[in-house]
This record gives structure tokens, C-alpha cells and sequence, in this order.
């Protein structure tokens, strides 16, 4: 077994003694009988004796606040959200302003209702009128749409802005919304962003329109007003990297600390095999399948590929969770390097090291994240004779107008097919 794995967690100090002291002399409150829990909780995921510490000193205060009834919290299932704003805003107000608190209290909840002590649905409540429209439609994205959560996230944020700009905290009138809202609107914020991200923001009030005519909410049709974004299928180029810039990364990651080789995998993943940041994000430790060599790759639409794993990417793997991978209960192959010892939310961590290696290796690039490395893959498999075919089944690829494109890089295959100016020479 690797020693990163499953391995035992008796290392560092004994929750018990630290959260015996923290509540020596004091009678507890509704909060005492979990604090050893949550000492163990964070102790697994990687945070230091003193960081814990400071971490149930918050709790701590937190439980005497409840015990002395001061919120109209009066038992341990009623604590939520607003609860704890009330004890941010009333009784810690400036005296303590230490960032990671708010994130110790929340976490301290998803432990609560992890084991049933609070209820699961107590979600925190939306400040305002569109936030909690906001929260429906991207519920609605998920359980009847089921898209994935990054796509959610992206929606999400298109939306919220677009609600705050025109309704702001106040109530929501959605029958005052007209055309020329929603074009002027597109107009001002498409300028200056790529054709992709103008993209996002017109699919995502589309996508919003017609979920509050389908929940009846409008009458009218608002998703025809959305204008369109200029979009010709295959204009573009796929931004690329030759392969020795390829190579050119991968010799200078550091493979010298554990941090080096874990990135140093990634990178394999991502240029060997052509996967998706998310998709090296998404990686369990269940879809290695050693004794056949290959891996599970959750990909778009929810679809899961099972793909070949090539030598030297599940060398550098094994040589990861072998000997520093750190020891947590999470079961993502890819941890963070720093506490909580957690698996990568989404993809955007996988870019952030992309971008780094590329620095590190002076390696200069348009497109400057994880998605790049993909392309290149597809232009070097196919300027050595791979068919777009199997460079589509190896990108996974549902439709093979999306490899098309890469037939426009090789200028040299595509050059006799072209015909000649009449009265001029290519």
C-alpha cells in the first residue's frame, strides 16, 4: 500500500488533551461534546498543533456564546449560517479579525451536518431577493439540467452580476425587465473579453431566461433578445506548443521535492494523455487501474473514458503516492501541499500550474493554462501520422467537427490540396 494512502493518522498531537484544555474550568455549551471531533477532523486534514489551536479558542468562545443563550440559538440544531453571523457581528465584532475564522466556522458546520448533528439542508441563507433566485436556478442546473459544477459556477457568476447590476439588494421586479436592458448589458460587458468568455456570459443569461419561463416566472421569451456573439466555427487556430517547448516544461519541473514531482504528474497527465484540468482535478484513487494499466477519466456531460496509462506517466504517479502523497482520508489522487490536505476543487488549480511551470521553463504561450498542452498533444499526434480520428477518440471528442479544426495546422498536408490562383503561383 502507499504510504500516502489509508495510512495511520496517530502522528502529530492528541485532540483529546488539546481540547481537555481549552475547556478546563468552564462548563461547556451545546458545542463541547464535538470539539474533539473537530480537533480530529482538522488534525487529518494537515494543520498544525498551533493552527489548531487557535482554531478551538474560536469554537470555543463560539460555545460559551451559545450556552449563554445570547443568540436565541438553543440547541445544537438550530445552530446555522446565521447564527454564526450574529456571533461575527455581536460578540467578536473588531477584537478579533483573523481571516481564516470564518472559513474554521464553516467548516466546523460541514462537520455538524456531516454527522447528523445539524440539519443537512440548513444551506446558508442568501443576503438578498437575488441571491436566493441566484441559488434555485443553479439547482436547477444541476439536478434537472445536470451539468457539471464548473459549468454551474460559470452560469452562476454570469448571472449573479447581471441581477446585481440591474436590481442590486433591493426586491426583484423581473417584470421590468426589458430587450434593451438585456442588450446594452451584453454590449458593455462582452467588450474587452475573449470570444469564450463573451460566449459563457450569452449562454448563461440564455440558459437563465428560459429556466424563469419554464418555472413562469416571465412570460415573455427574454432568451431571443440575447445578442449573439460573433462565432465562426474552425476561424481559429488551436493555440499550440511545439514539442520541444513541450519538453522543454516538463525538464524543468523540479522533481527534486515532493511538491516537484506531484506537479511533475500533472504535467504528464495533461501533455501525455490530453486531459482536461478539470478532469485532472476530478482523479480518485479508484480509477488507477494498475493491474491493466489504464485510467478512468470523468469528463464532460458526466461520460467516463477509460484510456490507456502510458509508462512513464503512471511511473511518476506510483512515485507521487508512494512517498508524498500526504496521509488524509481524501481519496483524489492530486492533494493540496498545504492544509486542509484536500483534493483541487476544480481545474483552475491544475491551470495556476501550468502557468508556473511555463515561467519556470521560459516557455512563452498564448494561451497560457492547462488547455494548451491538449493541443498540443492533438498537432504533434497528428504531424506524426496520427488520423483525426484517433486523436479524437484519445481527446474524447463527442463530435468530429471539434478535431476538424486541428487539420488546419498542418500546413504542409493541406498545401497540395490547394488550388492555384489562376494567373499566379503558389
Amino acid at each position: 500500500m502507499f504510504a500516502g494512502i489509508d495510512g495511520d493518522h496517530s502522528g502529530g498531537m492528541d485532540p483529546a488533551f488539546v481540547s481537555a484544555k481549552l475547556t478546563t474550568g468552564d462548563p461547556g455549551g451545546p458545542l463541547f461534546p464535538y470539539i474533539e471531533s473537530y480537533a480530529a477532523l482538522v488534525r487529518d486534514q494537515g494543520y498544525d498543533p498551533d493552527t489548531i489551536r487557535l482554531q478551538l479558542r474560536l469554537i470555543r468562545r463560539l460555545d460559551r456564546w451559545l450556552r449563554d443563550k445570547r443568540s436565541g440559538c438553543t440547541r445544537i440544531g438550530d445552530l446555522n449560517e446565521s447564527v454564526i453571523a450574529q456571533f461575527f457581528r455581536r460578540a467578536l465584532k473588531r477584537r478579533w479579525s483573523n481571516p481564516s475564522h470564518p472559513a474554521t466556522l464553516r467548516r466546523l458546520l460541514s462537520m455538524l451536518r456531516g454527522i447528523g448533528a445539524i440539519p443537512s439542508n440548513g444551506e446558508a441563507m442568501p443576503r438578498n431577493p437575488a441571491q436566493r433566485l441566484v441559488d434555485e436556478y443553479r439547482r436547477h442546473l444541476l439536478d434537472q439540467q445536470a451539468l457539471s459544477e464548473e459549468t454551474v459556477a460559470c452560469y452562476r457568476r454570469c448571472v449573479a452580476a447581471f441581477l446585481s447590476e440591474r436590481f442590486g439588494e433591493g426586491s426583484i421586479e423581473l417584470s421590468q425587465l426589458r430587450a434593451s436592458d438585456i442588450t446594452k448589458y451584453v454590449q458593455r460587458r462582452a467588450i474587452g473579453r475573449s470570444q469564450s468568455m463573451a460566449n459563457i456570459l450569452v449562454c448563461s443569461l440564455r440558459s437563465f431566461f428560459r429556466y424563469l419561463r419554464y418555472t413562469g416566472q416571465v412570460d415573455a421569451d427574454l432568451a431571443t433578445v440575447v445578442p449573439n456573439v460573433a462565432c465562426w466555427s474552425q476561424s481559429g487556430l488551436p493555440k499550440h506548443l511545439a514539442t520541444t517547448e513541450v519538453n522543454q516544461v516538463l525538464a524543468h519541473c523540479h522533481r527534486e521535492t515532493g511538491l516537484g514531482r506531484r506537479n511533475y504528474a500533472i504535467l504528464l497527465l495533461l501533455a501525455r494523455l490530453g486531459l482536461r484540468a478539470c478532469e485532472v482535478a476530478r482523479l480518485n484513487l479508484e480509477d488507477l487501474d494498475w493491474t491493466n494499466a489504464q485510467l478512468t477519466v470523468h469528463g464532460k456531460g458526466r461520460r467516463s473514458t477509460r484510456l490507456p496509462l502510458p509508462e512513464d506517466v503512471g511511473r511518476a504517479i506510483a512515485q507521487y503516492l508512494d512517498g508524498d502523497r500526504p496521509r488524509c482520508s481524501c481519496r483524489s489522487v492530486f492533494i493540496r501541499d498545504h492544509a486542509p490536505h484536500a483534493g483541487f476543487r476544480r481545474g483552475h488549480a491544475i491551470s495556476y500550474i501550468v502557468r508556473n511551470a511555463f515561467e519556470k521553463a521560459g516557455v512563452r504561450s498564448v494561451r497560457g493554462a492547462a488547455h494548451v498542452l491538449r493541443h498540443s498533444l492533438a498537432t504533434t499526434m497528428l504531424s506524426n501520422g496520427a488520423s483525426l480520428d484517433e486523436i479524437g477518440k484519445l481527446l474524447r471528442h463527442k463530435s468530429p467537427s471539434t478535431t476538424a479544426i486541428y487539420a488546419k495546422v498542418e500546413l504542409d498536408a493541406l498545401r497540395p490540396l490547394a488550388m492555384r490562383w489562376p494567373g499566379g503561383a503558389l
